[in-house]
């Protein structure tokens, strides 16, 4: 355990100017705060504090974060109070303590909706002041250095699986590769124990069993290099025990089978002189294809900069070379602390890290604490690609991105209004994947909204965030359209007085805070007209009966039809796919929980058999959804088999201004094709003509819808 006079020499080490008389006081504050308590491995509970402070200072931290490491348990575990704190220390290390504070009390849940609130509330502290998340990682690393002390497993792994989870990343998002690498192992020995203790040993193993070519290796790069008249630091550095189990995981290898477990550095002194090296080195060895990452030009999100190469170097070795200048390795290895420093009155932001505004506009979209963190977690745990707009700007992405992912990472906006994209001057559908180096142009439309279905294949938390909450948006609006509409048309056919006041009593009776919360229920089909005009008018109960067909028939025949004006599909809406509904068609709609309405044909035989009476509402088309929007009508094709009959049902069916949405073969015989063709027309005219024109060939032998 560090001393209280070597941790103040080594702070004035490096910062000379320091308050050394705050320190002496935090650190005797602290230490009578807790007093005699002791920590699971039997260590006086002061220990802990003690170590988080001497973490930072091997990172030269200010005085403030140092003092703050000292009292960031102060709070939580002692009898002092955060005004205490104000009094004798000032406001803002009286903030960074409470900042913590809040973090390490949530961390005592071990629900995963704790877990998502207690990483909400990380990046909201963080996002005012970084160090908060400088101080949690320390805070973190000591605590999973002993963790091995406390005595339920379940426990240890449950906190190991939030550092895999939530620590790591984020350790590597600031750069901090030192504290991203110690953690990862840390958890990795307790949630893989048992791959983590064969790692191990292999690597034991090959240290005692096999001659070191580390020194060679670095001998000969010297000597190479130092011919070339470049001052170059030459070091070598074993991957850390989970990278080798990932990589082994990842490339279904086994361990005998891994060629790089080691990787060297090479340190100049000016950018110029990286590129020389590689140079060099790329002239004396073989170089591996598709290994080859330039990291300086195209620096990563948290600032990291470097060349990668992979070569057959000396000895024969399959080697990775990483090539930097000394400041850049200083930075490699510390990230942010590298170059936040601190005086005592200056404002700080960390908003000036793009990925962390990424964070604080993926919180403002998501429903809650748990979307967020799934959000979040898509944002931080994947290899990137880098793509450039048509100015030339850098936009960084998870490895698997699409143009809807790439328009979200400009802005906002442009991902909401993207309507198609050009990759590389080549138009390209929407899903596609981009790669490193592609140049894509976004267009977009002021009319043009997100769609729901690029959920299904866009990968970035911020993308997805954004399209869920206008989803969400979008289905709550049209939900309470259709639940209005729903309930005027029930109380019109009993018939029965409709108001406010009355609505407002079944929403209050129901749960619900106000009646738009009752309207949209309704059309989400939590709840019936019936249910609603019992609990209002308590003597109109009446017992439902199982539907038959004809039931069915009188109850659509009365009172008005709602119309779907509106309405969009997959919000409140969904056409059967039972019956393929067309405008023009006699429409019925079957109101199904938690997914509004699914529309039918008047006659489908699904209706004869749904027994629910109160959830069967009679609908009807508008003319503008027949304009605007295009819907599939199935048809079963029989033709003879001869070559050039599909061509010429394909070409019959483009004239008549209609699209093949999808094909299926259903018969095949040596004379005749039976087919199931889905073809998108506005309305059950148009699909009449095309029909008819379908018939007017010679091969064709029968069609019908179905």
């Amino acid at each position: 355990m560090i001393r209280q006079f070597e941790l103040v020499e080594r702070l004035k080490a490096y910062d000379p100017n320091a308050d050394e008389d705050l320190l002496n006081r935090a650190y005797v504050f602290s230490m009578k705060a807790h007093g005699s308590q002791v920590r699971a491995s039997g260590d006086p509970y002061f220990s802990h504090p003690l170590e988080v402070a001497a973490l930072l200072v091997d990172l030269h931290l200010d005085c403030y974060s140092i003092v703050t490491a000292l009292l960031h348990d102060t709070v939580e575990d002692t009898l002092a109070t955060l005004e205490e704190i104000e009094a004798l220390f000032g406001p803002e290390i009286a903030k960074l303590v409470n900042g913590v504070t809040k973090l390490s009390l949530l961390e005592l849940q071990s629900e995963k909706t704790q877990q998502a609130e207690n990483f909400r509330k990380l990046v909201l502290a963080m996002s005012t002041d970084i160090r908060v998340l400088l101080v949690k990682l320390a805070d973190r690393l000591h605590n999973m250095r002993t963790l091995h002390f406390i005595p339920s497993p379940e426990k240890r792994r449950r906190i190991a699986r939030e550092t895999m989870d939530i620590y790591v990343p984020l350790s590597e998002r600031i750069g901090m590769q030192s504290f991203k690498d110690e953690l990862e192992n840390l958890a990795f020995a307790q949630l893989n124990p048992e791959a983590s203790e064969s790692v191990l040993s292999r690597l034991k193993f090959l240290h005692e069993t096999t001659e070191n070519p580390v020194e060679q290796i670095i001998n000969e790069l010297k000597d190479v290099l130092t011919k070339a008249g470049i001052a170059v630091q030459v070091s070598g550095r074993e991957k850390t025990p989970y990278s080798i189990w990932v990589k082994m995981q990842s490339k279904n290898i086994t361990f005998e089978q891994l060629s790089d477990i080691m990787a060297f550095r090479v340190a100049v002194d000016s950018v110029s002189q990286c590129y020389q090296v590689l140079g060099m080195i790329h002239s004396k060895y073989s170089v591996v294809p598709g290994r080859f990452k330039d990291f300086i030009s195209t620096p990563k999100p948290n600032g990291y900069k470097s060349l990668h190469t992979t070569v057959i170097g000396p000895l024969n070795h399959r080697i990775e070379i990483q090539i930097r200048t000394h400041e850049m390795h200083r930075i490699a290895e510390l990230g942010v602390a590298a170059h936040w420093q601190y005086k005592q009155g200056e404002s700080h932001d960390g908003r000036q890290y793009a990925w962390l505004r990424g964070l604080l506009e993926i919180m403002e979209q998501a429903s809650g604490p748990k979307e967020f963190l799934e959000h979040t977690k898509l944002e931080m745990f994947q290899d990137e690609v880098f793509c450039f707009t048509p100015k030339g700007d850098l936009i960084s992405l998870p490895r698997g991105a699409t143009p809807i992912d790439f328009a979200y990472a400009v802005h906002s906006a442009v991902g909401d209004h993207t309507v198609s994209v050009k990759i590389n001057g080549r138009q390209m559908p929407l899903r596609t994947v981009l790669q490193n180096g592609d140049q894509v142009e976004i267009i977009t439309s002021k009319t043009q909204a997100p769609s729901p279905t690029w959920e299904w294949f866009v990968i970035t938390g911020k993308a997805r965030s954004r399209i869920r909450r206008f989803v969400r948006l979008q289905q709550r609006e049209k939900f309470l359209e259709l639940g209005r509409s729903i309930l005027q048309k029930g109380f019109h056919n009993d018939p029965i007085p409709i108001s406010e006041k009355i609505l407002q009593q079944a929403a209050k009776c129901l749960g619900y805070s106000s009646v738009d919360d009752l309207y949209a229920a309704v059309g989400e089909g939590l709840h019936t007209v019936g249910e609603v005009i019992e609990i209002v008018y308590p003597e109109q109960k009446r017992s439902v009966s199982p539907q038959v067909p004809e039931q069915v028939k009188e109850k659509l025949s009365s009172g008005t039809a709602i119309s779907i004006k509106g309405l969009i599909e997959g919000m409140a809406v969904h056409y059967a796919g039972c019956c393929h509904p067309l405008p023009g068609d006699k429409i019925t709609g079957i109101v199904t929980t938690g997914k509004g309405v699914t529309i039918h044909t008047h006659d489908c035989e699904v209706l004869s058999i749904f027994s629910d009476s109160e959830r069967i509402i009679e609908l009807a088309w508008e003319d503008d959804v027949t304009l605007q929007n295009r819907h599939a009508g199935r048809l079963k094709i029989t033709f003879l088999n001869k070559p050039g009959s599909l061509a010429s049902m394909s070409t019959t069916i483009a004239k008549q201004g209609a699209d093949i949405a999808n094909i299926k073969v259903a018969n095949r015989t040596v004379d005749f094709w039976d087919v199931l063709i889905d073809i998108e027309v506005k309305d059950v005219e148009h699909l009449k003509s095309v029909i008819a024109s379908l018939r007017a060939l010679s091969i064709i032998n029968s069609v019908e819808r179905v």
